[in-house]
């Protein structure tokens, strides 16, 4: 703070103790004591609380030295806060605002700032900006974009800046504490559906390229391809199940399965192939589950078939990778989730049940009799056949009852 005495023409500074006339003492509870030498003009001019302070109507203007020395009490955590805000100092709060405007903020720091800056007057707009709402069609803008780059296939080097893309595009779907950022209607649900589309059309493209020539799989590249395509589906899945639109991947998988199965079976065994099949197992527990459960509807022939190409498949997997990743030095990078094993397990257990009772016999027959039988484990569903079988003739019976009533008419 500096300025010139009229008078004499002679510059002043704060803390010149050759002609300041008052010292301004701002203390803490905390034993922080700052004394500055100050000027009476100075401080009328640039501040409203010490123009009232040392003006002839404060109360105490009268007692002796109490407009040579000036004590403010304030909070620690609020020490400059309160010089700018509670003493009144426009310049100080123009300067705070103008920097706070253009600094980058630490997410901790956010909250800290929102609370200070409402007693910064009308000022805080400029502050504000960066965190008002955007309008929805520019949400929905963003939100196109990150979805086609995080359902493309760029180079292995943007793999990074893609995760993070899914990433955000989960939250900004997501109910939490705050509603999801944007509505899921028509427009958005037909942009998902149309980049999965792409998305499995590229998969399937490479499935087919694969089966042609085997050869292609010791393809480091291909593979990486092939894997990072699996990932980016499983992915899809949480999308689309949020979304609901789930029907259109899980058919499309579901008539893909044998060729997906095929080509990892036939391809030369290698440590990367078992992470392959970890790949295509977390895509088949997904879209298993949505049969499962309900979210899609398939007729009992494909839901027969689903069962008959993953269950043989999934049960020889499992010990595969759990062997590999108890036995390697980078088994972290390999392990299976073990709740995912237990829904896989679940899943089938839940359609199995929902298929014709001759069929589910054929499983279990088939399931008993294997030396995975460990995995999954069929209990529940021999149990509750079981139980069904026992009791069918007298449950049903009433069908023949009314069958009988019926034709008597």
């Amino acid at each position: 703070m500096e300025s010139l005495v009229s008078e004499t023409r002679t510059p002043i500074r704060i803390g010149d103790r050759s002609t300041s006339d008052v010292v301004v003492r701002i203390r803490t509870q905390d034993g922080r004591d700052d004394w500055f030498y100050c000027h009476s003009q100075v401080l009328i001019e640039k501040s409203k609380y010490f123009a009232d302070r040392l003006s002839e109507n404060w109360p105490t203007c009268q007692i002796l030295d109490s407009r040579n020395c000036v004590e403010v009490y304030c909070q620690e955590s609020e020490f400059d806060h309160h010089v700018a805000v509670n003493l009144g100092c426009p310049q100080i709060i123009t300067a705070c605002v103008d920097y706070l405007e253009a600094v980058p903020w630490e997410e901790s720091e956010e909250e800290e700032i929102l609370k200070i800056i409402p007693r910064l007057g009308t000022q805080v707009e400029p502050i504000l900006a960066r965190l008002l709402p955007v309008k929805q069609s520019a949400i929905m803008r963003i939100f196109f974009s990150t979805i086609r780059f995080a359902t493309s296939s760029p180079s292995p080097i943007m793999n990074d800046l893609k995760s993070s893309a899914q990433e955000q595009l989960e939250y900004m779907l997501t109910e939490d504490d705050d509603a999801p950022l944007l509505a899921a209607d028509d427009e958005i649900k037909s942009e998902v559906k149309d980049c999965v589309k792409r998305l499995f059309e590229r998969f399937n493209n490479l499935l087919e390229a694969l089966l042609c020539e085997m050869e292609l799989f010791s393809d480091g590249g291909k593979m990486q391809s092939f894997q990072s395509l699996l990932s980016d589906l499983s992915w899809a899945c949480q999308i689309l199940c949020k979304l609901e639109i789930m029907r259109e991947l899980v058919c499309n998988w579901t008539d893909a399965s044998d060729k997906i199965v095929k080509v990892v079976k036939e391809a030369s065994p290698t440590a990367e192939l078992i992470e392959t099949k970890l790949r295509v197992i977390e895509v088949a527990a997904k879209i298993l589950e949505a049969i499962g459960y309900g979210t899609v509807i398939l007729p009992t022939a494909k839901r027969l078939h689903m069962v008959k190409v993953w269950l043989p498949f999934v049960r020889v997997a499992k010990p595969l990778i759990d062997s590999v990743t108890t036995a390697r030095d980078d088994a972290p990078t390999l392990r299976m989730d073990s709740e995912l094993w237990q829904s896989l397990e679940s899943t089938f257990v839940s359609v199995i049940l929902a298929l014709p009772s001759a069929e589910q016999a054929e499983i279990l027959t088939e399931w008993l009799g294997n030396e995975h039988i460990q995995y999954p484990d069929l209990t529940e569903a021999f149990e509750v056949w079981c139980y069904r079988s026992k009791v069918s003739k007298r449950r049903l019976s009433f069908l023949a009852v009314n069958h009988d009533k019926i034709n008597t008419y």
